[in-house]
């Protein structure tokens, strides 16, 4: 992170916001930083601390947006500059990202949205020289951006195009769009509620799913939402919360979540009465799992460690059942988590292909007999899922 101060005393409103915005994409985009190990826990950017709630979750909102449409920006960038975007300035790349964003999907006015995006660009000494031509053109972006995003609306240019090229041969061209076309799209905040889903869902302005979960559409900060500091509930999108479901009755019942962080499904287990063991290898992960726990007065026995290479402590006989969410390229989180797309390759699905399957292999091994394993995946790649498991069973 270069060194330099965050919320000077006579800074323009909303430009601290901006600043840690482009040092956050610069991470993902030439650091291979996931937003993750940028916004939480001992890597996250400094400049966090300086930012109140509301300018917390533009900076957010911005860093998404872009991720989301980054392709499209592209495009429209690359229609409004004569000779391309400046390789030898990040700065100034990223202040128009910031400003087309704001401009084309943001309520944010265009005169704010250019004005903030001059001044970015100011402040950095190697971008200082481009903020003329920063100005000029977002100025254009405010007048002829929004057709020029019309001109590719058939196309799909936010999904990277080996990974929209494995989507229509699994699901056809029409599905992959489909997908491709969600995930353009900001998520909405699903939670999961220890009881009570309709009261929870009525005083958050949403609405009960069918599977339990209660889904709304407020924004800001999560922790000043009613019952976050008391425990009632936690962040858990409503796929992620099948999974645990899917074990039936667990009370009294020895379970283990194997690859366990952040604990969203661990939480579920222990609310419904099992006597959870919660294993993950990423002792700053399992720390915020642990935390996670504790504002909602659970207790799980928690083991940092490999999966793959736990021995399932003092248990004898096995256990009555294993949670099984091993690490995956992710690919079915991107909605949510945008650098995702930006960050993973191809190459990387056989890797953790491979992991998936000594993971899977582990869990047989620790389980008793008649027990349940479920195994889930956060991925749209049929090897990491319905192939991981056929596999299995055909061992």
């Amino acid at each position: 992170m270069p060194p330099q101060r965050y919320a000077l005393p006579s800074e323009v409103p909303g430009l601290t916001a901006r600043r840690i915005a482009a040092d956050i994409l610069d991470g993902v985009l030439h650091k291979h930083r996931t937003l993750d190990e940028q916004l939480e826990g001992a890597g996250a950017h400094p400049g966090l601390k300086t930012l109140a709630d509301r300018d917390r979750a533009l900076m957010r909102r911005l860093v998404a947006t872009i991720l989301r449409r980054l392709g499209t920006l592209g495009h429209v960038l690359s229609r409004l500059l004569d000779r391309g975007i400046p390789t030898d300035a990040p700065r100034a790349q990223s202040a128009l990202l910031i400003g087309a964003a704001q401009i084309l999907w943001m309520d944010v006015p265009d005169h704010a949205a250019v004005d903030l995006s001059v001044r970015l660009v100011q402040s950095d000494r190697r971008a200082a020289k481009y903020a003329g031509l920063v100005n000029a053109v977002l100025r254009r972006c405010a007048r002829e951006g929004k057709p020029l995003i019309e001109e590719v609306k058939s196309q799909t240019l936010d999904i990277p195009e080996w990974l929209l090229r494995r989507w229509i041969a699994h699901y056809g061209e029409n599905v992959a769009r489909d997908i491709a076309d969600a995930i353009s799209h900001e998520p909405s905040l699903d939670i999961t509620v220890k009881s009570d889903a309709a009261q929870w869902a009525s005083r958050l302005h949403g609405e009960t799913l069918p599977t339990g979960s209660v889904r709304t559409l407020l924004q800001g900060s999560v922790t000043m939402l009613p019952g976050f500091s008391d425990g009632q509930w936690w962040v858990q999108d409503a796929a992620a919360a099948l999974p645990a479901r899917l074990f039936g009755d667990v009370a009294g019942k020895r379970i283990v979540d194997l690859c366990a962080a952040p604990g969203g499904k661990t939480a579920q287990l222990a609310q419904a009465g099992a006597r959870v063991t919660a294993v993950d290898r990423s002792a700053p992960r399992m720390a915020r799992l642990r935390d996670n726990l504790a504002r909602l007065a659970l207790e799980v026995d928690t083991v940092v460690t490999d999966a793959t290479e736990w021995q399932g402590g003092n248990s004898k006989g096995g256990f009555d059942g294993i949670l099984v969410d091993a690490p995956c390229t992710s690919t079915g989180t991107i909605r949510r988590h945008p650098d995702v797309a930006w960050l993973r390759q191809e190459a990387d699905i056989a890797a953790l292909t491979a992991l998936k399957k000594r993971s899977l292999q582990k869990a047989v091994a620790l389980l008793r007999p008649g027990g349940t394993l479920v195994y889930c995946t956060c991925s749209l790649e049929p090897e990491e899922g319905e192939q991981a498991i056929s596999a299995l069973l055909a061992a």
